[in-house]
């Protein structure tokens, strides 16, 4: 498997492509009907930054890399810089929680959003099942198609992937286990995504 993923790292340096980018408009379609103000954690280049800012009056985001955050538009910050206070209907995370401890990242994020908030995730999570390698077996022959239809776009798509990126940790059962209120999927492209609503409070 090694070897494979090695090899497919290699192609993907010839004919770059976001995997992240990928799930954008998948996270538009997860966004509160009522929502105004969104928080995207990790905004990198600003591709999903810019989609939100079509659908909400107020989206800010956040990198803790500077390149990344003056080329986004975004701040630059750590999320844990941030005051753990509800200012936000929406947080997005796009691979970035396996740069963090799980548990505390997790807590961090539901404690920005107000109620009923919506915490939308998608992440990189580390393969140990017989289900995770036949979501492999599924993702190679999409990763290679999608790479060769992006070599015939626009130069830039050169630059897809940019941001720094680190070895998942945590496996799937793991990260479920710490969110269990979340609806957590396994995905393609070595995905998984984590949807979570903060509870409106009790009325009487």
């Amino acid at each position: 498997m090694r070897t494979l993923l090695d090899r497919i790292d290699r192609f993907n340096a010839g004919h770059p492509w976001s995997h992240n980018d990928h799930y954008v408009r998948w996270i538009l379609r997860q966004l509160p009907p009522r929502a105004r103000d969104a928080l995207d954690v990790g905004c990198g280049a600003g591709t999903l930054l810019a989609a939100l800012a079509t659908r909400l009056p107020h989206v800010e985001g956040i990198d803790r890399d500077p390149v990344m955050a003056a080329r986004s538009g975004g701040r630059r910050a750590d999320l844990f810089d941030l005051p753990a206070e509800p200012a936000y209907d929406v947080v997005t995370a796009v691979a970035v929680l396996h740069h963090l401890p799980l548990a505390p990242a997790l807590g961090h994020l539901r404690a920005l959003l107000r109620p009923g908030g919506r915490l939308i995730v998608v992440g990189c999570y580390r393969q140990v099942t017989a289900a995770d390698r036949a979501t492999d077996l599924v993702a190679v022959p999409a990763n290679l198609a999608i790479g060769l239809l992006a070599r015939r776009r626009v130069a830039s798509t050169r630059a897809a992937m940019p941001a720094p990126t680190a070895p998942a940790r945590e496996t799937l059962r793991e990260i479920q286990a710490a969110a269990p209120a979340a609806t957590v999927r396994r995905r393609l492209f070595w995905r998984y995504t984590l949807v979570e609503d903060v509870p409106l409070p009790r009325s009487g």
